[in-house]
């Protein structure tokens, strides 16, 4: 028995860095209509960036401060600079686009770091196992998950409580409303942008002592957020971390049910929540 329920707690690790995968695009959609493929490529960096810094000799504690800060302002500088101007093209420029920015920036680290991946050791303080009786579990998944957990309830706190989450949940509703109450739009989309890649760079950081660095994981991360965002529901933030949850859950005790059908069993759980619910668990109609 305790097998099933360590995967269904390192379900809830994976759901969890799912999650913070999947808010940032969802959001990004939610008020710009703007799908982007990129993002994955956000998640890449995050990766990377938190192994050269280790490789430097700097703590990881200080790459999983700094790392989504450095991932966040390419964003906003991605976003300033080349998404702004093909808003108002058509979805498949959208497409064109954001496809070539992450074959561009995955190219850039195969350059950078090479074809193949990269260790990111575990922090010293959280090596180790945690054991309650029978059970052990990792100190450094608990970690994740506790992590996770406090920046999900920040990430509500901002698009909740404060003025910015007000524009951009009004922004969703109506980004010409918003522009007439006087807000600056551009400066929010901005903003919401780099919120959205300092997201998945944190997912990346706090990814790479588990899987290390590799350069395709950004593909394989935007499929996943895609499935995410598409079970919990399109613009949606409570969807977001329950598609997560559930779809972390779903391919961890598939893991040891059917090894080899578990990264299937997620699009069938995508397939039968739509069959349920056409516009995902929280998503609303347009």
């Amino acid at each position: 028995m305790n097998i099933y329920l360590l995967q269904a707690i390192n379900g809830i690790g994976i759901g969890m860095l799912y999650f913070l995968l999947a808010v940032g695009l969802s959001i990004v959609f939610g008020l710009l209509r703007f799908v982007n493929f990129a993002h994955g490529a956000f998640y890449l960096l995050g990766a990377y960036f938190c192994f050269q810094m280790t490789r430097w000799g700097l703590s990881f504690w200080l790459a999983l401060v700094l790392v989504p800060l450095a991932v966040g302002a390419v964003g906003w500088l991605t976003e300033k600079l080349l998404l702004r101007h093909v808003y108002a093209k058509a979805h498949e420029f959208h497409i064109l686009v954001t496809v070539g920015l992450a074959l561009a920036i995955q190219e850039l680290v195969i350059l950078q770091w090479g074809p193949l991946g990269d260790s990111v050791a575990v922090p010293d303080v959280l090596q180790g196992v945690v054991m309650w009786g029978s059970f052990i579990y990792p100190k450094y998944r608990l970690f994740v998950i506790a992590f996770t957990a406090v920046l999900a309830v920040g990430l509500w706190f901002v698009l909740e409580g404060t003025r910015l989450g007000s524009a951009v949940r009004a922004g969703s509703e109506s980004t010409e409303m918003v522009a007439l109450l006087g807000i600056n739009v551009l400066r929010i989309f901005s903003l919401v942008f780099a919120l959205g890649a300092a997201t998945a760079a944190i997912a990346g950081v706090l990814a790479a002592p588990i899987r290390g660095a590799e350069p395709f994981m950004g593909i394989e991360a935007l499929g996943v957020a895609f499935v995410v965002v598409v079970v919990g529901g399109l613009g949606s933030f409570s969807g977001a971390l329950l598609g997560g949850l559930l779809i972390g859950v779903v391919q961890s005790v598939m893991s040891t049910l059917w090894p080899e059908g578990a990264r299937l069993m997620i699009y069938v759980a995508m397939a039968s929540v739509l069959l349920l619910r056409p516009h995902g668990l929280l998503g609303r109609k347009e």
